[in-house]
């Protein structure tokens, strides 16, 4: 596969969502990508609902472009195999709860003793020390804990709300990948490795600091937030119309004179509450509530003409049937559909990032489990007895047939 991560070779020891999103990320823009599983069952996302010739549509979204070699990370033998693919590998990448992977031997003292330079790689729930680092964690105590449920509900005094998609799994995924890519960086120019630490709650922390956190962050205004903190959460962006939703933004002088005249108000260019920038910051629900009762007198589509031609911001609310047909995403070239030799044609998205110099290629459908045990387990020099006798043994497996 070509791409500019070409000739980087990654050890994914990872599983559900963050970690294999993350190392898809690396297998999309070109690195080899060994996804080590255990014999009974592989990554947990092999067995969840959606499924077609025996995949799930989770684990197809998040492995494509791997291999995979199966290894009982419990036996001594499974162990001494998987430090062999480290000798040969750039990166590791694991999302064991802190302590695990070290009881496993599999720590970073352990793989760093066969490759000094490797850029070992750790993805947390809570973070690595205090209380909380060795407590379970899913996605939703993610959003409850940093507040983001909070923003999602509106203001801190409303009911929290959950963003109904696993953002912070996600963020964390594109997160580590970037934070991989520059340790990569770093050791050409120095010849060094490095332990990358990710934990979700800090990269959702961050995510929220840089747009919804504006009341904290004086030092010593605390006690004050800023009002238009709380009321940017506070209303919605999204607006009801004759026939179905949309969104509109009209944050600037020109676009808020646009909207006033695509809705034939030029009244509200002389309201004293929306004559600048803060002051329709500060008057926030009160635009809105004013913008939401004008769009509900025609359709989408009419109103998408109408704002367009004041070159007002604005999109309509696309359900997922429709999304991935939208002309802009056609014309994006983002959607693509492959041929899977088990769960037989798929549509997935391309990678974002385009590369002009280094073009990614067709990604490689996800691996049966074990479906590259032999072939990987044979480069890191095990001949075919030794293999065969992992594979006997039940510390590996070839490859399984799957399950419906």
């Amino acid at each position: 596969m070509s791409g500019p991560l070409q000739g980087f070779r990654v050890i994914d020891l990872t599983t559900v969502i963050s970690g294999p999103l993350a190392t898809m990320t690396l297998a999309d823009q070109g690195a080899d990508v060994i996804k080590i599983e255990h014999p009974e069952g592989g990554d947990l996302s092999r067995r969840v609902t959606g499924r077609r010739g025996g995949f799930s549509a989770s684990f197809l979204n998040n492995n494509r472009g791997k291999k995979s070699v199966t290894l009982n990370l419990k036996d001594a033998r499974g162990v001494e195999a998987a430090l062999r693919l480290c000798e040969t590998a750039d990166v590791v990448v694991q999302n064991f709860r802190p302590g695990v992977i070290d009881r496993l031997g599999l720590g970073e003292d352990a793989v760093r003793a066969v490759r000094s330079d490797i850029i070992y790689t750790s993805i947390a729930g809570f973070g690595f020390e205090g209380d909380w680092a060795r407590k379970p964690v899913y996605d939703p105590l993610i959003q409850a804990l940093s507040g983001l449920a909070s923003v999602q509900g509106g203001a801190d005094t409303a009911r929290p709300r959950l963003v109904r998609t696993i953002l912070p799994d996600k963020l964390t995924a594109i997160q580590t990948s970037q934070a991989i890519t520059a340790a990569l960086l770093s050791r050409a120019r120095t010849g060094e490795g490095c332990h990358v630490r990710v934990s979700m709650l800090d990269t959702v922390l961050a995510f929220l600091w840089s747009s919804d956190m504006a009341g904290y962050t004086f030092v010593g205004d605390e006690a004050e937030p800023d009002k238009g903190a709380e009321a940017q959460s506070f209303v919605e962006l999204i607006y009801q119309t004759t026939d179905g939703w949309m969104a509109v933004s009209a944050h600037t002088d020109s676009t808020w004179a646009g909207l006033s005249a695509a809705v034939n108000r030029p009244d509200w260019l002389e309201d004293p509450r929306f004559a600048t920038v803060a002051a329709r910051e500060e008057n926030k629900p009160a635009r809105l509530d004013l913008t939401q009762q004008e769009l509900l007198k025609d359709t989408t589509e009419n109103w998408m003409r109408r704002l367009s031609a004041h070159d007002v911001p604005c999109a309509p609310v696309l359900t997922r049937d429709q999304v991935y047909m939208h002309p802009q995403v056609e014309a994006n070239d983002t959607m693509i559909e492959l041929d899977h030799p088990e769960a037989g044609r798929i549509r997935q998205t391309r990678t974002p990032a385009r590369f002009s110099n280094t073009p990614t290629g067709s990604p490689t459908p996800a691996p049966r489990l074990g479906a590259d045990t032999r072939d990987v387990l044979a480069q890191a020099g095990y001949d075919a007895n030794a293999v065969a006798a992992l594979i006997a043994d039940g510390i590996a497996t070839d490859v399984q047939d799957m399950p419906e």
